[in-house]
């Protein structure tokens, strides 16, 4: 009669039943041999329940013991298994999404949330209310940090060698610009998609209007004012003049303790004192030399600057694959210590527009024509910059094959995307990047108009 009953009983869980054992029982499922024909975990189950299970005191104790013990065995399917194939993907996924266009009439998004901004704010507001000194440490106290000096040289070495690399490859691959927007294409001929929203794109069915290209095409120019104490006098838009412009990365590297001659900076040898927003102690207002121009500047012009290196004024290259790789890895040279420079130095930029500032503050020029700056009265809205803002990566379709047909607006979702300079460095011999080989979709196979059809 008990066993009928107990058939009759609902079914429940075996790790439930598991606490409900006695001793006896316990006792002869530990002497019983596990079942040769099923599956090999019931008996490591059985061993399970037995070995808490030998005296009634350590089965009415342990309960829930037993039961994790035995959802651990039971469990087939462990649910970190998806969880480490999705953290293999990220490390060396196979394609990722294309940059996104951001929208001119909205402000650049902040690389700092804004929490922390605002806690950062009232803590400094907090103590300026007690009258206490804010902490500073180098190089935000003026003072330069020796260790990341040889860094700075090194960044600008690799810029020259950059732009000398990069005239040089365009005598040998063909770089186009659209004279209605700010497009650029790497690549024989022009490409056919149809994504220009430049002035009179209706009328040409949102076709590119191209011509030749240069450097400033690849490479998109991005001055900053020299300062020669960058916690002086602020640059005013009434002596914007009397300031030099120079590359930001060259203005950031020469902060940074690079030394030239033709544009000297003040360095400091007691640190600047700030109570909240204002400073107390930069000792003195020290007035840098006058701006020349003498031969010995514009020759490191021609070293630093891409406007003095454009395409036809540099000579062939004998070796075009060893060309491409030096300047490929110069451009990644440069974009990892800009980062590693960065994170150190201050360096502001325009949240609507492309303008830079390298200094603890930015200027007040009044040149901002960007969104709604009828409401700054032309003054720009200075935040934290980005890699991206110094150095503009200039994103171009990626042609994987020169010599064949023209890109076509039916299978740009086949198509990748890649920085004008890897693009041009790939085009001339060199291997592609590791970190923007997802990106250029290089696994993804192109198909035929026809087969793009009818693909669902």
């Amino acid at each position: 009669m008990s066993s009928i009953n107990s058939r009759a009983q609902p079914l429940i869980p075996f790790y439930s039943r598991a606490r409900r054992l006695s001793p006896r029982r316990a006792t002869a499922l530990s002497s019983s041999p596990p079942v040769a024909s099923g599956p090999s975990w019931v008996g490591e189950e059985i061993q399970a329940v037995a070995r808490p299970a030998a005296s009634a005191a350590s089965v009415g104790s342990h309960p829930r013991q037993i039961a994790r013990g035995m959802s651990r065995i039971c469990c087939e399917h462990s649910p970190g298994t998806s969880s480490k194939r999705y953290e293999r993907y990220q490390r060396q996924p196979q394609n990722v999404d294309l940059p996104e266009l951001l929208p001119e009439k909205k402000k650049k998004p902040f690389p700092v949330p804004i929490k922390k901004m605002l806690q950062a704010s009232r803590q400094d507001k907090r103590l300026a209310r007690m009258r206490i000194e804010k902490p500073l440490e180098p190089p935000k106290n003026g003072l330069l940090v020796p260790e990341l000096i040889p860094v700075a040289y090194e960044v600008l070495d690799n810029w020259k060698v950059l732009i000398r690399g990069l005239s040089q490859l365009l005598n040998v691959v063909t770089v186009y610009g659209c004279r209605k927007c700010p497009q650029v294409h790497v690549g024989p001929v022009g490409h056919q998609i149809q994504d220009c929203y430049g002035t009179g794109s209706q009328r040409r069915n949102s076709h590119h209007s191209w011509v030749r290209g240069s450097v400033n095409d690849v490479l998109i120019p991005i001055e900053s004012y020299h300062q020669f104490d960058p916690f002086g006098w602020r640059v005013k838009h009434e002596t914007r003049f009397d300031y030099d412009r120079i590359p930001a990365i060259v203005e950031l590297c020469i902060q940074a303790g690079v030394e030239l001659p033709q544009y000297p900076s003040r360095r400091r040898t007691a640190p600047v004192r700030m109570i909240g927003k204002k400073v107390i102690d930069r000792g003195g207002f020290v007035d840098g030399p006058k701006p020349h121009r003498s031969e010995d500047c514009i020759s490191l012009l021609a070293e630093l600057d891409t406007f003095s290196n454009q395409q036809g004024q540099s000579s062939t290259p004998s070796n075009v694959e060893e060309l491409a790789e030096k300047t490929l890895k110069a451009y990644l040279n440069v974009r990892r210590g800009v980062a590693r420079l960065m994170r150190k130095y201050t360096v502001k930029t325009c949240g609507y527009c492309s303008e830079v500032h390298v200094g603890p503050w930015g200027h007040n020029v009044k040149l901002c024509g960007a969104f709604k700056h009828q409401w700054r009265d032309g003054k720009h809205g200075w935040q934290d910059a980005v890699v991206d803002d110094v150095i503009p990566p200039n994103y171009v379709w990626h042609v994987r094959d020169p010599t064949g047909p023209p890109l076509r607006s039916s299978l740009r979702s086949f198509y990748g995307k890649a920085p004008a300079v890897v693009e041009l460095c790939v085009q001339a011999g060199a291997e592609i990047p590791e970190e923007y080989r997802p990106m250029m979709r290089a696994d993804v196979v192109i198909p035929d108009s026809e087969e793009a059809r009818l693909n669902a």
